[in-house]
């Protein structure tokens, strides 16, 4: 790793934390997210050069503050607000000492914070956007391609958002009772995105963002031990963990993309595989059974079986069947039609995939074309899996997948 992509990964870390700590101090979290991102890139232009200070997070908050600050000050129509900020104001910070270095400077306000982006007012689709960029600290270009939508939109939904929560007096606190359980379904799909984003990167020149899955495990540790008798929480940590398991094998030592095929199973993580199958286990048992639990159940089928040819298809069939009826969507039948593939033959994989092809969200991913070139190519019509592949490499916007499916495509052409 190089000095520039630590300096990334340690901001991206403390991303959440500074702007907790600011929005628990002066509230306004539009403008504590605006200050935080202000401070963020100060520190990427400056760290890498001028080396990490003694206190990172402390900087961080400390710019950040003053960034605030000489906002509102700035803003002479609004002097009423600015007194209400400044009396707000640590003394200690105004004497120039780091905005953390008060009695709750260990305090970690990430799963706060999440709860916030989270607000009711919010459409889920913005709650979810707007909580991958305030805590997970994504770009709005990866969000976007998270959410199968153009970048400009995804930029207007997070300022929208933002707005939103001004506008109706986000409060920075946990939430209770039923306001916390209508809170908690996004909560849960922002971290599950929020960890696909650290396996397999939207784009950029690594397949993987290791900091962003641990975060996302971290976040969704923390859901558990408040929840422990959620099963739904259960449910995705168990995905997580059993997902994360393979990630020793999903790349080559040149940092290229291995597939669940070809990887060595030898080299998963035992421990987390147990972790794993241990809270789908119990969380199916205790139920009611939701999307996040049969998902865990199909990768716990996966990370169980000895080799390729020993997995349990029809299982993973009848659970993406279950997970059809409870969640629906075109990334749920396009994962189910590569079981039907293996369980009832390749052309009845493709029969699904021509339906999905009419699907505008995903008409034009790479990994619809991608999942088509492999089935076609288990059919044997090579000419036409390479022709797949190569458009597929075309869309992707990850080089290692770019890579991968280039090399298939050579593969099969004469």
């Amino acid at each position: 790793m190089t000095a520039d992509r630590g300096v990334e990964g340690l901001l991206r870390d403390l991303a959440p934390q500074v702007l907790g700590a600011l929005v628990r101090r002066y509230g306004q979290f539009d403008r504590c997210e605006d200050a935080t991102q202000e401070a963020l890139i100060r520190a990427a232009l400056r760290w890498p050069a001028e080396g990490v200070p003694e206190n990172p997070r402390g900087w961080l908050v400390t710019v950040a503050a003053h960034r605030l600050l000489d906002e509102v000050r700035a803003d002479r129509s609004r002097r009423g607000r600015e007194d209400a900020v400044v009396a707000a104001t640590p003394q200690s910070e105004l004497l120039g000492r780091p905005a953390d270095a008060d009695r709750d400077a260990d305090r970690d306000d990430s799963l706060k914070l999440l709860f916030l982006c989270c607000h009711p007012a919010l459409s889920p689709p913005s709650q979810i956007a707007l909580t991958l960029r305030a805590v997970g600290g994504l770009t709005t270009a990866q969000i976007a391609a998270a959410f199968l939508v153009p970048e400009p939109t995804m930029a207007q939904r997070i300022s929208r958002a933002k707005q939103t929560i001004r506008a109706n007096g986000g409060t920075f606190a946990m939430p209770s009772g039923a306001d916390r359980a209508a809170r908690l379904a996004a909560v849960l799909h922002v971290l599950y995105l929020l960890f696909n984003e650290g396996y397999t990167a939207t784009s950029g020149p690594d397949l993987t963002t290791p900091r962003l899955s641990d975060e996302a495990i971290r976040l969704t540790s923390w859901l558990r031990r408040l929840l422990p008798y959620d099963a739904e929480v259960a449910g995705l940590l168990a995905l997580m963990l059993l997902t994360e398991a393979r990630r020793p094998a999903r790349t080559a030592p040149d940092g290229a993309l291995v597939p669940l095929a070809e990887q060595d199973r030898a080299s998963w993580d035992r421990e987390l595989i147990d972790r794993g199958v241990a809270l789908v286990s119990g969380a199916l048992a205790r139920g009611p059974v939701g999307p996040y639990q049969v998902q865990a159940a199909v990768a716990a089928l996966h990370d169980e079986a000895e080799t390729l040819d020993a997995t349990d298809w029809p299982q993973i069939l009848a659970l993406y069947d279950l997970l059809e009826r409870l969640a629906p969507g075109p990334m749920v039948t396009l994962n189910r039609a590569v079981a039907v593939a293996m369980v009832h033959g390749a052309a009845a994989g493709l029969a699904l995939l021509a339906e999905l092809a009419t699907d505008t969200r995903l008409a034009r991913h790479h990994r619809l074309l991608a999942t088509r070139a492999h089935l076609r190519e288990l059919a044997g019509d090579r000419t036409a899996a390479a022709a797949d592949y190569r458009a597929a490499a075309r869309l992707a916007t990850s080089l290692p997948e770019r890579r991968h499916l280039t090399t298939r495509a050579a593969r099969l052409e004469p």
